[in-house]
């Protein structure tokens, strides 16, 4: 993005403006309110349109420039703002940072010309209502995946959708319910949390709270109370189904405030077995998904302080995650995870669970704040806690598993089936089935590995 254009407020005379405007060389300029917040724009279109041989050198800004602005965040994905784009049919786009304010500009040409001709062919169908983008997620995914786009890349992208959505539906909620409060940040968990959720990921999510004196929690508690219920049946409507085992908003366990957030941390840490093993899993691949990152980032560092003082917790994480096996039988053949006459492969919980629960058990060891399994393994090769050979292995197992899964989805999808983890390993070629044998078994040796260093006990 070019960096934010000139900007004034909505009085300033178009005679300023325009001088401003040649002189700066742009094509675009902002108006902003008192705090620095874009409130409109004037283009070089609108210069033509409306104020050429119609509003004379006096008018203000403000009679000039289109509002209000449509505008993306800094942090969203190039496909959101290349869809605001085109679905507006826009030549500039204003970039938000958290406080609102401009810290950049897209320009079409130039975005156009950075993105790859396949992808561009298939956004359009990106910018309309949930239950659209939800189903053109699939059909992008599809499409890019036969064009040879790496699954990598494609799950990025359908975690970036789907992170973009959680965004969308809580601010409607939140324009139902008002003003909160005291703020918040919407934490992103599990699989979404890593940046890593495939077609249709369930819902694992939490609130940090702005801190409040105790005689406001009866008022403050029964607001968010409504807003997480109405969150998360929103979501489950937008094609997110709830957490079988409640972690939701609308679970008082996953919405309190920092200092809260940092007491439950430790209390796991100190009783370790049972439900705090269980929920750690999940819980410690958070990241913020709206709102403020900052509490999020102090509630990391909270936790790598905890896990320092009490290791202990780590030890049972470990020793839970033990029955997480790869899907291979004895002899090397590909296990039968299925129900009933098929013999197809769980390649999420004999695959893909046994390398991420490695990958965040020794992360979580040695204070590394990445939620994503790659950038995880790069990290811990950057520390010496696994080599750079064995770390490129795992990338690759990695790489392979979201591909037999995401190809998997798919064609449940095309079939009219809800996408799931099993997956027909008979039906690939057979260079293929080879590749993913050796992927597994990096996997196995990586996990028991990773197991055996905090549980001392010997595969």
């Amino acid at each position: 993005m070019a960096p934010p254009p000139p900007a004034f407020a909505p009085e300033t005379p178009l005679g300023i403006v325009l001088p401003a405007m040649a002189e700066a060389r742009v094509s675009a300029v902002l108006a902003v309110d008192q705090q620095g917040r874009p409130v409109g724009i004037l283009t070089e279109q609108d210069v033509t349109r409306r104020v050429a041989l119609r509003l004379p050198a006096e008018a203000p800004l403000s009679a000039a420039m289109s509002a209000p602005v449509i505008a993306c965040e800094a942090d969203a994905g190039l496909w959101r703002a290349v869809a605001l784009m085109r679905a507006h049919r826009l030549r500039h786009l204003v970039v938000l940072g958290a406080d609102r304010r401009a810290v950049g500009i897209l320009h079409r040409a130039e975005t156009l010309a950075a993105l790859s001709g396949r992808l561009l062919t298939h956004l359009d169908a990106l910018a309309g209502d949930d239950a659209a983008v939800k189903q053109a997620q699939a059909q992008v995914a599809r499409a890019l995946l036969a064009e040879g786009v790496a699954a990598p890349d494609l799950v990025e992208l359908v975690s970036g959708i789907n992170l973009e959505l959680h965004r969308r539906v809580l601010e409607r909620c939140l324009a139902r319910h008002g003003a909160p409060p005291v703020p918040f940040t919407l934490l992103v968990m599990g699989s979404l949390g890593r940046g890593e959720s495939l077609l249709r990921p369930d819902q694992d999510n939490g609130l940090i709270l702005g801190e409040y004196p105790d005689s406001s929690h009866a008022e403050v508690d029964r607001w968010f109370r409504a807003f997480a219920c109405d969150l998360n049946e929103a979501l489950a409507a937008a094609g997110f189904p709830l957490c079988p085992g409640g972690v939701m908003a609308r679970n008082p366990l996953w919405r309190k405030t920092l200092g809260q957030w940092c007491a439950q941390f430790a209390t796991w840490a100190r009783r370790r077995v049972g439900a705090p093993a269980l929920f750690a899993d999940i819980a410690f691949d958070f990241r913020a998904g709206w709102g403020d990152a900052e509490p999020a980032q102090a509630l990391r560092g909270e936790l790598s302080r905890i896990l320092a003082a009490e290791p202990a917790l780590l030890h049972a994480m470990a020793v839970q995650n033990r029955a997480l096996g790869v899907g291979l039988t004895f002899w090397g053949g590909f296990a039968d995870d299925e129900p009933g006459p098929g013999a197809r492969t769980d390649l999420k919980l004999h695959g893909l669970m046994p390398l991420v629960a490695a990958a965040r058990l020794l992360a979580l060891q040695a204070g590394i704040e990445q939620t994503g399994t790659a950038a995880r393994l790069s990290a811990l090769a950057g520390t010496g806690a696994v080599s750079a050979r064995e770390a490129q292995t795992l990338r690759e197992a990695l790489a392979l598993l979201f591909d037999a899964l995401l190809r998997q989805q798919l064609a449940d999808e095309a079939e009219g089936r809800q996408p799931g983890s099993l997956v027909d390993t008979a039906a690939m070629p057979r260079a293929e089935r080879q590749r993913l044998r050796e992927a597994l078994k990096a996997v196995r040796a990586f996990s028991r590995a990773a197991t055996g260093s905090l549980t001392g006990e010997i595969w």
